[in-house]
């Protein structure tokens, strides 16, 4: 069977290699994968580390199944968790471990996989595999930045930057949850299919560089009540100013690195509630199944040109998510 592996260099990052599938032990699954999809973490991984079959997202048919599991059969179509061993519960370091593509765990660029079978999630026979495999990073921390504490409520205005995966989905979950959404852009096609996805509001940055008073003058000078900043260190200081008192911002953003002064201020004197959002478990992976949600995929890539969509996910040109087809 096929497979890639990081190679722990800038360029090629990548080298497809072939490997002996192993069956499933107690309490697992093996997943035919059938599509995976990339996230900003993916890039992040590839540029530190190598002897890794990356990527952390993906969905598959289940081929085979180990002793004693129960609740699956050969041919379901599943999705399969971030982290799969964090099915519910506190987070944990033994938690963050399991997390798929990264140090010490193989992920989802291979045409087989074994994981435990509570890590995996049946998916309906609506949902393509290209869909699902959207999922399991950027949908649940979308989930997770709104929902999670402080779930936000009709009525709500929420704040959103870019048009990456998490944003566009935690665009169409807000919605759902009937929020007011502004979003932050720099295009001006990618803002009117944000609006057509249900923004009320969408600014561009490069024509509005103060952004943060543009929301301010949209909510009446008060600020948003939930802002989910996917940028980080570079933004959140502007986040914070377009924050109202007593609000709360959703912070998963590496985008611009991890570190850079902040308005720490600003967090005191309004009261503001800053959480770390990293994805979720399994059970929020199922939640999200549940709404019946229509994943934004925007470019889909065959097995062999994996390379090419990790190049497009560094250009940040997509709207929504790119997705690679590992089989038919």
């Amino acid at each position: 069977m096929r497979h890639y592996k990081l190679t722990g260099k800038e360029s090629p990052r990548l080298m497809r290699d072939t490997f002996e599938a192993t069956p499933p032990g107690a309490g697992q699954i093996a997943i035919d994968i059938k599509a995976a999809s990339l996230n900003y973490r993916d890039l992040i991984i590839a540029k530190r580390f190598g002897d890794i079959v990356p990527m952390s997202d993906g969905a598959g048919v289940v081929t085979a199944i180990g002793e004693g599991v129960k609740g699956f059969a050969i041919g379901d179509r599943v999705v399969i968790g971030f982290m799969p061993g964090w099915v519910e519960g506190a987070f944990s370091p033994a938690k963050k471990a399991t997390s798929l593509g990264g140090p010490g765990m193989d992920g989802v660029l291979t045409e087989r996989l074994v994981v435990a079978a509570t890590g995996a999630v049946p998916i309906p026979d609506a949902m393509s595999f290209n869909e699902a495999a959207t999922l399991p990073c950027a949908g649940v921390t979308a989930w997770s930045a709104l929902f999670e504490r402080r779930p936000v409520q009709p009525g709500e205005t929420v704040l959103l930057l870019g048009t990456g995966g998490v944003s566009i989905f935690a665009l169409q979950l807000a919605k759902m949850a009937g929020a007011r959404v502004i979003m932050i852009s720099s295009s001006t096609a990618k803002s009117e299919r944000a609006r057509a996805l249900g923004a009320d509001e969408v600014i561009n940055y490069r024509t509005c560089e103060s952004w943060e008073k543009e929301v301010l003058r949209l909510t009446g000078g008060i600020g948003v009540d939930l802002a989910v900043d996917v940028v980080g260190p570079a933004t959140l200081s502007r986040t914070l100013e377009a924050t109202r008192f007593d609000g709360r911002i959703s912070l998963m953003g590496v985008i611009s690195g991890f570190d850079g002064p902040v308005n720490t201020g600003a967090i005191l004197e309004k009261r503001i509630t800053l959480q770390g959002i990293y994805v979720g478990p399994v059970a929020m992976l199922r939640s999200l199944v549940a709404t019946g949600i229509k994943p934004q995929v925007d470019q889909v890539f065959g097995f062999e040109d994996a390379e090419a969509a990790y190049e497009a996910l560094q250009g940040a040109g997509h709207f929504g998510k790119l997705v690679i087809e590992v089989a038919d």
